[in-house]
């Protein structure tokens, strides 16, 4: 009896420890630059890049990916866009699935956005001159790209709405410089704030726990309301 309970020990243990090793392993992926697909009077020409770094800080900061610096991804893609111009020799040109080991790349697209202030007030460029409230509303579509295959893993819009008094939803890391420094405290800083944290919660959600775990289906019933709303704000003739 002694021996099968310790052999039963034994085994539980080697599980335990299993299990443990194999939830240790982070998914490694690179965040690729913003695009913009909007008229927004606030995207300028470093923007894409500072919201590239913004996401990257707000996903290293949850300690639960490997992710690469946005030097080393730019040099690895430099390297590959190399070796596709045909002037390396095939046999040592880089890869596709070589980007130093990373599993997945994270593409965001500003697709949506909109800002109007209430009470006569004039909007410019993400600040406010008068008026009682500002509101801004912004959706990011986002695509997980699993490197290997170059296949689309994964993909969601991500919206986001906030007012000049509503309350600010904080980045733990890599604030607003650069470019958006100057939105900081508007509205259209807030809705960014909140576009960055929701796509962090989500790809923790996708890639960490699981397409099949229970967190997903609060997104999905997000999903759903954003197809309703955009149907029901289409008037076919």
């Amino acid at each position: 009896m002694r021996i099968k309970a310790f052999l039963l020990f034994l085994f539980l243990f080697s599980i335990s420890v299993f299990s443990e090793g194999y939830a240790l392993v982070k998914p490694r992926i690179g965040v690729l630059r913003f695009t913009n697909h909007t008229s927004a009077g606030w995207w300028g020409g470093g923007v894409g890049t500072d919201l590239q770094d913004m996401l990257i800080a707000e996903l290293a900061s949850t300690n639960n990916f490997r992710v690469l610096e946005r030097k080393e991804l730019d040099d690895v893609i430099n390297e590959q866009d190399l070796g596709a111009s045909g002037m390396v020799n095939p046999r040592t040109r880089s890869r596709l699935g070589n980007i130093t080991g990373a599993k997945y790349l994270i593409a965001a697209t500003l697709s949506a956005f909109e800002q109007n202030t209430s009470g006569g007030g004039l909007s410019f460029g993400g600040i406010s001159l008068g008026g009682s409230q500002d509101k801004a509303y912004m959706a990011v579509d986002l695509k997980v790209i699993d490197v290997e295959t170059g296949e689309i893993y994964d993909a969601r819009t991500v919206e986001a709405t906030s007012k000049s008094s509503g309350i600010s939803i904080g980045v733990s890391r890599g604030g607003f410089n650069g470019h958006l420094g100057e939105y900081k405290n508007t509205p259209v800083g807030k809705a960014i704030r909140a576009c960055i944290m929701e796509i962090v919660e989500y790809l923790d959600c996708s890639l960490i726990e699981g397409k099949d775990s229970g967190c997903m289906d609060d997104y999905r019933a997000k999903e759903r309301n954003r197809r309703e709303k955009t149907r029901g704000s289409i008037q076919l003739d």
